[in-house]
């Protein structure tokens, strides 16, 4: 057994099933359905009913978490006698990263024999679950405590982030578009191509009119970026709210292009999706040419 620990948050977006088997613990954030308060647990049935409660007219709202949450967290791992490498959404993206880093200082105080890395990952959802695998990966096939932080530094912005969404108002919601952008893209039908720089912000690469040229836009992206790489070695995840049909036709249009490339299907999470709402898509992988744009 390794002398450190891998820990993630619930926006990573993995499946609940891949970090009970790996052994990597999260700490969930927490949302309402029309002021009910759950948890955001990264089970496949939750994030099933979060959507189609969506689409029927629940209303989601999500919240950060407080220093105290992410103390107890780091306290029950450190206590396990492990040191801790925490991972969780961009700097720039998340209102709770203060508290986090709060939260470790309190524990380095406390336990100062103890090793507490957080890491600026500068990714969302799907990616930041991309550089997850990827560590976790590399630390159950051996490599130490210092060098897999080294390796996480050096490629966290070589993981790719091409997203869409069906429906501007959940980003009008959350203040990422204007009430007058959302209203002229839902009579357009313009559809945003999103994606994550360097920077761990958002950023609007273009805007496509209906769904067919938005999901046309992220293949043809991802084949841009992966041009160069041997099939053997592109990992995709390909990840979707209550659109499941869109994420399989993408599958096959990148199966057909790039034959011996791993795909894997996955569902969005609640507290993004909540940001995002139904048919959002999208793909995440790990380029060797890095966040190469447009």
């Amino acid at each position: 057994m390794s002398d450190f620990i891998i820990a993630t948050a619930s926006t990573a977006d993995l499946p609940r099933e891949w970090l009970d088997g790996h052994h990597i613990p999260f700490i969930s954030y927490t949302y309402t359905v029309n002021d009910e308060l759950r948890e955001d647990d990264c089970r496949e049935e939750s994030r099933a009913a979060a959507f189609a409660g969506m689409r029927a007219g629940d209303l989601l709202k999500t919240s950060m978490i407080n220093e105290f949450v992410y103390y107890d967290f780091f306290k029950e791992l450190v206590d396990g006698g492990r040191d801790v490498i925490f991972l969780d959404m961009s700097q720039k993206m998340s209102a709770s990263y203060a508290n986090c880093l709060e939260a470790g200082e309190m524990i380095r105080k406390e336990y100062p024999a103890r090793r507490v890395y957080i890491m600026d990952t500068r990714c969302i959802s799907g990616g930041l679950g991309v550089l997850v695998r990827e560590m976790v990966e590399r630390m159950e096939q051996g490599m130490g405590f210092d060098e897999l932080i080294a390796w996480g530094e050096a490629n966290k912005c070589n993981v790719v982030h091409r997203f869409t969404v069906n429906d501007l108002k959940y980003l009008k919601a959350g203040g990422r578009v204007s009430n007058a952008s959302a209203l002229v893209g839902a009579m357009l039908q313009i559809k945003p191509i999103i994606y994550v720089p360097d920077e761990g912000t958002l950023e609007v690469l273009k805007k496509v009119r209906g769904r067919a040229a938005a999901l046309g836009e992220i293949r043809d992206g991802v084949l841009r970026d992966i041009a160069d790489m041997d099939a053997a070695d592109v990992r995709l995840t390909l990840l979707h709210a209550d659109c499941l049909a869109d994420a399989e036709w993408l599958r096959d249009e990148l199966a057909a292009a790039r034959p011996g490339a791993a795909i894997e299907i996955t569902t969005l999470g609640v507290v993004i999706g909540a940001h995002c709402g139904p048919g959002f898509l999208a793909a995440v992988y790990l380029s060797d040419n890095g966040r190469t744009e447009g």
